[in-house]
Parts: structure tokens; C-alpha cells; sequence
């Protein structure tokens, strides 16, 4: 089964490919604090207009390079 993340888009440098930054939300087991924590995703990305800023879900998929193993399904909004 593939992984479906939403997250927001930090940068759009390189060429068909953008930076997504996931934010997942869990509470701690013993001190019941809400924790956040970030994580940066490589996602390609040849069919949308993406700038910094817009929310977009991405999907796991075969490796398009190195570090690139996801792709742009939906863009959400700006």
C-alpha cells in the first residue's frame, strides 16, 4: 500500500522537482503534551504550477532519482 501525505510546499528550486514539509501531530505518552514534528519529503512534480506555500498530497511511488520517491497527486491550495 502506498503512503498518501499531505504537506506544503518549501521550495521549488530545482527543476520538476519541489520540497514538501509533512507535519504529523501526536500526543506523548506520558506527559500527554501535543508534540509537532516536520519532516521533508523530494517530490516530482511535471504536471502542476506549484509555488512556496500551497498545500499539495502526494503519493509514494518508484524512485525517480536518488533522493525523489514521491509524487505530486493533487495540489489543495495556495
Amino acid at each position: 500500500m502506498n503512503k498518501i501525505l499531505v504537506g506544503e510546499v518549501v521550495s521549488t528550486k530545482m527543476t520538476k522537482t519541489v520540497v514538501v514539509a509533512v507535519e504529523r501531530k501526536f500526543q506523548h505518552p506520558t506527559y500527554k503534551k501535543v508534540i509537532v514534528r516536520h519532516r521533508k519529503f523530494k517530490a516530482h512534480c511535471d504536471q502542476f504550477k506549484l509555488e512556496v506555500g500551497d498545500k499539495v498530497k502526494i503519493k509514494e511511488t518508484r524512485p525517480f532519482s536518488k533522493e525523489t520517491h514521491f509524487l505530486v497527486v493533487e495540489k489543495l491550495g495556495a
